[in-house]
């Protein structure tokens, strides 16, 4: 009987070893088995989004495009988008007849609109280089020559003196462009216009980043 009691003790000192050291746990059926242990959690740095240097880029390089005197968006042969008057500072807006032929350009209808009288021209960009291209056509047919419209204008710094359309253009309905580079170093592009002889005026402006 002594050993039996003492093999008994044996048996249940060996099974209660194992438990504490794996954990073992009884089942439904009474026999013993190791309970499952949860599986290290590692910890993942959270992952950090690229620095979008395209979308940086993409600001510093937008395009300025703006149909003086227009009260409705204009799409060019390009597809360019050119959004209505807006800007500028004093005068007035006129629109010419559809049928107006313009020479020397494919968008005849950039030049059927203008801004005139007006003090300055002013649209917030981002610092940088850009070409700002001026577009002009003489399509007032109270002018008939040259020297009846002249007025002077400043881009950026870069003073325009004693400005003819008619002269430039080379007559009546016919567009030219003055290309001016510059650089905005304020975040804000401006022209500055003087009266000489009539009033100032201008069919749309366009500022294009330098490449």
């Amino acid at each position: 009987m002594k050993n039996i009691l003492t093999q008994t003790l044996t048996v249940c000192a060996t099974a209660c070893a194992l438990t504490f050291v794996t954990g073992c746990q009884s089942n439904d059926h009474g026999t013993t088995q190791a309970s499952a242990q949860p599986a290290p959690v590692v910890a993942t740095p959270p992952t950090t989004a690229p620095t979008s240097v395209t979308s940086a880029r993409a600001a510093t390089q937008s395009v300025v495009r703006i149909k003086a005197g227009a009260s409705a968006a204009f799409t060019d042969s390009s597809g360019n988008i050119w959004q209505p008057d807006k800007g500028f500072d004093g005068g007035n807006l006129a629109e010419r007849d559809a049928g107006t032929v313009i020479a020397n350009t494919k968008n005849a209808g950039l030049y059927l609109s203008e801004h005139y009288g007006m003090n300055s021209f002013s649209q917030t960009v981002p610092n940088g280089k850009y070409i700002a291209k001026l577009h002009f056509a003489e399509t007032f047919d109270g002018i008939s020559g040259a020297g009846q419209r002249v007025f002077s204008f400043n881009v950026q710094g870069h003073d325009f003196k004693d400005f003819d359309v008619w002269v430039k253009a080379g007559g009546l309905n016919r567009a030219y462009i003055e290309t001016v580079p510059v650089e905005i170093t304020g975040g804000k592009f401006t022209i500055t216009f003087t009266s000489n002889v009539e009033n100032p005026e201008i069919n749309a402006i366009e500022l294009v980043p330098q490449s």
